[in-house]
């Protein structure tokens, strides 16, 4: 059976999006030794979403309760985040950035923006543009985030 155009260029973004996948996590773990790629991800919904529950950032992200658990506690010891309870309901935690987690996060977000610029510092305006657009386009076409741990 022979392969199609589109079934090849769809197993070369496949091939493509594990590789930067795999580019990503090592970035991660060079740019803060202590900070995972999952543990930056979930750092930044935090930020984004002004706190939530364990339950909130494994639901999300469809990753297994025990995996947040042993993430949260061990960005707890770290000192990034806090856990507060519920102005609503005073039997709930609520995960927040603690000021170390903001500054840190804001750190590798820096670092990681400028690897991309310098990664991306000859191409043309216009194909930014449009790689912009079809990573927009790809990454809101389904469903939420997918966890990569």
């Amino acid at each position: 059976m022979a392969v199609t155009a589109a079934q090849a260029a769809i197993e070369t973004i496949q091939y493509e999006m594990t590789v930067f996948a795999r580019r990503a996590r090592t970035l991660a773990g060079r740019m803060h030794p202590e900070l995972s790629l999952v543990s930056f991800t979930l750092l930044g919904h935090l930020e984004e979403s002004g706190g939530c529950r364990a339950t909130d950032l494994a639901a999300h992200y469809a990753l297994d309760k025990s995996t947040v658990s042993r993430q949260v506690a061990a960005l707890q010891r770290a000192g990034l985040i806090e856990r507060r309870p519920d102005p609503q309901d005073h039997r709930v935690q609520v995960l927040h950035l603690t000021a170390s987690g903001q500054e840190i996060l804001a750190q590798v977000t820096r670092s990681r923006r400028t690897a991309v610029q310098e990664r991306l510092a000859d191409w043309p305006e216009e194909d930014l543009t449009r790689f912009a657009d079809f990573l927009k386009r790809y990454n809101g076409a389904g469903p939420g985030p997918v966890a990569t741990d």
